[in-house]
């Protein structure tokens, strides 16, 4: 009796291992309903709280609801900032990573990216009285960015001597260089040119420098080795591009229907490949 209790319980525990080893990423998100999306929410108009409605908007938040959709699942929105992005990810704590994230070749070692969701580059504002005239002119002088950003790594490669001050986020960094806190501020040149259009009549007061200290392809996270989960989020892409709806979404948050009237969509929703 006991030797078959035994064989039993033994079963039992390997028909459980066999379990949790076969199960994955995507099981577990269709099991719970819902797919918990990871976004920064201050970074207009990838992510941002709508001042009207007070809701949580813009280009990643749509993607996010368009993998939901797909998956069949209720979106569920995290705010995250940017240096708890990747840990957040690794450690379970959200399913995808929607938050304004840089696809490189360093990350490709801790996570998994999509295919590539926008294209920006990465440039510098300053004060327009600055005598600052372009980026190699910023040794050894206070430079303010993101903490945990690529723009934190991209300016120290770019001006090695720099003395670069990083912030939670990029609102507070871009505060304190206007406080004169720092002599210039970092971000992608598609969150400028926001920026610029927020400062309304006080834009003449500052300027960006002419070099462009790195082109940015930005996708969404995925935790690494969940395959099942990785092909979803792509295929849900691919048909946004075949519909037109990625189109749309450019046309909506960045184009000639938004506050940036930035030029014409130059890239598509193709490939996981980035440069080394």
């Amino acid at each position: 009796m006991k030797i078959r209790t035994l064989a039993a319980a033994t079963i039992a525990a390997i028909t459980l291992v066999s379990g949790v080893a076969n199960a994955d990423q995507l099981d577990d998100i269709k099991k719970k309903g819902e797919l918990v999306v990871g976004v920064l929410g201050t970074d207009e108009p990838l992510s941002f709280i709508d001042p009207k409605s007070r809701e949580l908007v813009g280009y990643d938040v749509d993607l996010g609801r368009a993998v939901a959709q797909k998956l069949g699942v209720k979106p569920v929105f995290k705010q995250i900032t940017l240096a708890a992005r990747i840990p957040e990810l690794q450690q379970g704590h959200i399913d995808l990573l929607a938050a304004s994230l840089t696809h490189n070749k360093e990350r490709e070692a801790q996570i998994d990216f999509s295919l590539t969701t926008f294209i920006t580059g990465q440039k510098v504002m300053t004060k327009a009285n600055s005598p600052i005239k372009d980026v190699s002119e910023l040794a050894g002088k206070r430079v303010a960015t993101a903490k945990g950003s690529s723009m934190e790594v991209n300016i120290k490669k770019a001006v090695p001597t720099a003395n670069v001050i990083s912030f939670d986020t990029s609102p507070q960094a871009l505060v304190a260089m206007q406080q004169g806190k720092a002599v210039a501020f970092v971000n992608d040149e598609m969150s400028l040119v926001r920026a610029m259009v927020q400062l309304g009549d006080q834009r003449k007061d500052y300027k960006l420098l002419p070099t462009i200290i790195s082109i940015e392809p930005l996708a969404l996270g995925i935790k690494k080795g969940e395959a099942g989960f990785k092909k979803v989020v792509d295929d849900t892409l691919r048909e946004m591009e075949a519909s037109g709806k990625a189109e749309g979404l450019y046309e909506q948050w960045f184009g000639q229907k938004s506050s940036l009237k930035m030029d014409k969509r130059a890239f598509k929703f193709e490939t996981d490949k980035v440069a080394e």
